[in-house]
C-alpha cells in the first residue's frame, strides 16, 4: 500500500455554535464558510453552507465530523465526509477549544475523508479510500488529503 497525495486543503470556518455537554461529551457545531483546494493540475473551491460536528470527548481527545462540497475548477462537484480525530495535551486542548494558535507538533490531527461525485471524470473517487492529516488554525482547517493506493 501507498500514499499518494490528492490534494492540499484550506477549510475557512466561523465562529463555534456550542451545543453544550452532552452525554457523549461537549457538542460544538462550527460553521464552513469556503476555502481553497488544490490538487495535482487542478484546483476547486470549498462552497460555504457546510459544518464541522464536534464532541469534545475529554480534556485530551476531540472526534470531528466535518460535512462540505468542493466544487472543482471545472465544475464538479465533490461531496466530502470527513471523520477526524484531534489529540493534544489538556492545556493545548483548552487553547484550541477557545480558538487560539497553537504548536502543530503539540497536536495529533489525522482524518479520513471520504469522497463522492456525480462526475464521470471524478468518479474514481467513489470507489477509493483516502486519509490526511491537518493543522487547526484560529480562523481554518488545513489538510493534506492522500488516497491509499
Amino acid at each position: 500500500m501507498q500514499l499518494k497525495f490528492f490534494a492540499d486543503l484550506s477549510v475557512q470556518v466561523g465562529k463555534p455554535l456550542e451545543v453544550g455537554r452532552t452525554p457523549r461529551g461537549v457538542r460544538r457545531v462550527i460553521p464552513i464558510t469556503g476555502g481553497e483546494v488544490r490538487g495535482d493540475g487542478w484546483t476547486a473551491r470549498v462552497l460555504p453552507g457546510g459544518a464541522d460536528y464536534q464532541v469534545i470527548v475529554s480534556d485530551t481527545l476531540a472526534e470531528l465530523q466535518a460535512h462540505y462540497v468542493m466544487e472543482t475548477d471545472g465544475g464538479d462537484l465533490v461531496y466530502v465526509r470527513n471523520h477526524a480525530i484531534r489529540r493534544a495535551p489538556a492545556e493545548i486542548t483548552a487553547r484550541l477549544v477557545r480558538g487560539e494558535a497553537v504548536d502543530p507538533s503539540l497536536v495529533y490531527f489525522r482524518c479520513q475523508p471520504a469522497l463522492e461525485t456525480a462526475s464521470a471524470s471524478l468518479g474514481w473517487v467513489n470507489e477509493r479510500l483516502f486519509a490526511g492529516a491537518g493543522i487547526r488554525l484560529p480562523d481554518r482547517v488545513v489538510m493534506s488529503f492522500y488516497e491509499l493506493a
